[in-house]
């Protein structure tokens, strides 16, 4: 007998189901924070960002912007990460995602989100904020020792 093919759910749909499945309102704000195994480190992480920074070839239909997210369902909250993910986005923190994609990738993350939003009773918030790199440069990191100063050559250094 042969088995019938079926195609993978789109991201609003699989929310759509989530939705269908009795998800009817965010459950209390103690929560586990989901999985996270494979966020890179942090040194990939600041070197993504520096990459940026850094990239005097930027595409004029390219878009900065950071997803930052409080959704309180354990479901819905991975189902998002995965989504901003597989769209390109880079984990920054465990709720915070940056991208530099196109501005129609930028504007179909942000209806996507919308939607996400909307699809079930709750008290979650999905920010999406575009920002240049010249805030990208000035950004600075508090409770980790690196010196972004130094890696971005912001400061001069002088050697006797």
């Amino acid at each position: 007998m042969k088995k019938k093919e079926t195609t993978p759910a789109g991201f609003i749909e699989a929310i759509k189901k989530l939705k269908h499945a009795g998800l009817v309102s965010s459950p209390s704000p103690n929560r586990t924070t989901g999985c996270i195994d494979d966020m890179p480190s942090l040194d990939k992480r600041i070197a993504f960002l520096l990459g940026i920074a850094r990239d005097t070839k930027r595409k004029a239909t390219d878009m900065l912007f950071f997803v930052m997210y409080d959704i309180e369902d354990n479901r819905v909250r991975r189902y998002v990460a995965k989504y901003l993910e597989k769209q390109g986005c880079m984990r920054i923190q465990k709720s915070i995602f940056l991208a530099n994609l196109n501005t129609s990738k930028y504007k179909e993350i942000k209806s996507d989100l919308a939607a996400v939003q909307a699809a079930y009773d709750n008290a979650d918030s999905i920010l999406v904020a575009p920002i240049s790199t010249d805030y990208l440069k000035s950004m600075t990191v508090i409770g980790k020792s690196i010196n972004l100063d130094i890696i971005t050559r912001s400061k001069s250094t002088l050697f006797f």
